[in-house]
């Protein structure tokens, strides 16, 4: 049995950039964290069966990997050719289409588990580009490089993606003192909203990919806002990170109509009234997590009014693991 976990992740700054019609004619950076929530997936071998099993929502049971519906499983078996005789299983501590990266931490646990089942040594940066590789080239989704480099590496991690799309990654410098306050300050909730990011992706990308100048330029500030977090978060102003994500949710509200809506607008409102200094909807848009930067003595009034709009918390640590063979016997 072998079993892997990958973490989820938390951006911070520079999200969208990461998509290759955006860096291969800009470059891209992206800033993201690691938290202790995960993606699990199970392997056993099956000693007398050639077929192959696999249980996410669904279960499926095929003699071929070509015939599995679930994209991401279909194209990681078939690209490691691994035809038959196994069982594969996965699990989330977190619902997916929630913002978290789940698909691209997903495809680096289950790519870990495969490469554990064929006995092969694969370094880090090579997973993470393995699972770009199989979501948005094998499976076409629009997909860009940050979730499954955060699945992999974990972490505080800064990424500086180039034109020709090779990604330098680097830890982000902070005190002992400012990762544990940044993590306190940080507080997540739950709307409840479950959706696509592959719907507001795709539109980011034809956009994009037209010239529109107005989704062009956000991403251009949104860049620019991404590397002004990095530097106030290693000079320990942490405050000033909670600013810039207000002027961040601003601009990342013109690049689509469907990034927010009238609940998420209203709870974000909500979140300002009671002393948060900035937030965001996690991932694409539409749904999914709240996050704000709250300092201690405004926290307790957010979590009082957040629970009466029926939120709930999700408490989390940061994740310095990245993607985990937890056990291969």
């Amino acid at each position: 049995m072998i079993i892997t976990r990958a973490p989820l992740r938390i951006p911070l700054g520079g999200g969208g950039t990461d998509l290759s019609s955006y860096y291969r004619e800009h470059g891209g950076f992206v800033l993201s964290a690691g938290i202790d929530k995960y993606v699990y997936i199970q392997l056993n071998t099956l000693k007398v069966e050639d077929f192959i099993r696999v249980k996410y929502a669904e279960t499926e049971m095929v003699d071929d990997p070509a015939q599995i519906k679930h994209p991401l499983l279909r194209e990681s078996l078939t690209h490691t050719k691994i035809s038959g005789g196994v069982e594969i299983g996965a699990m989330s501590d977190v619902p997916g289409r929630t913002g978290m990266g789940s698909s691209g931490s997903f495809t680096v646990a289950l790519l870990a588990a495969l490469h554990a089942y064929k006995r092969e040594q694969v370094a880090t940066q090579d997973i993470a580009e393995e699972a770009h590789y199989i979501e948005a080239v094998r499976a076409d989704q629009p997909a860009g490089k940050h979730d499954h480099y955060l699945g992999a590496f974990g972490g505080l991690t800064c990424l500086d993606i180039d034109t020709n799309g090779k990604v330098e990654v680097s830890p982000l410098k902070l005190s002992e003192h400012a990762e544990e306050e940044l993590a306190n300050n940080m507080v997540v909730f739950f709307t409840g909203i479950q959706r696509e990011s592959s719907d507001i992706l795709s539109q980011q990308n034809n956009d994009i990919k037209q010239g529109d100048s107005q989704v062009i330029d956000s991403l251009h500030e949104v860049k620019r806002i991404g590397y002004e977090i990095k530097a106030a978060l290693e000079n320990n102003e942490l405050d000033r990170f909670g600013e810039l994500l207000h002027e961040h949710w601003l601009n990342k509200k013109k690049r689509s109509n469907q990034m927010s809506n009238s609940d998420i607008d209203r709870w974000y409102e909500i979140g300002r009234d009671c002393g948060a200094l900035g937030g965001k909807i996690l991932g694409a848009g539409g749904g999914g997590f709240l996050m704000f930067y709250c300092s201690a003595e405004h926290r307790w009034q957010l979590r009082e009014r957040m629970g009466q709009e029926g939120l709930r918390e999700m408490h989390f640590h940061f994740d310095m693991e990245g993607v985990k063979v937890l056990s291969n016997i």
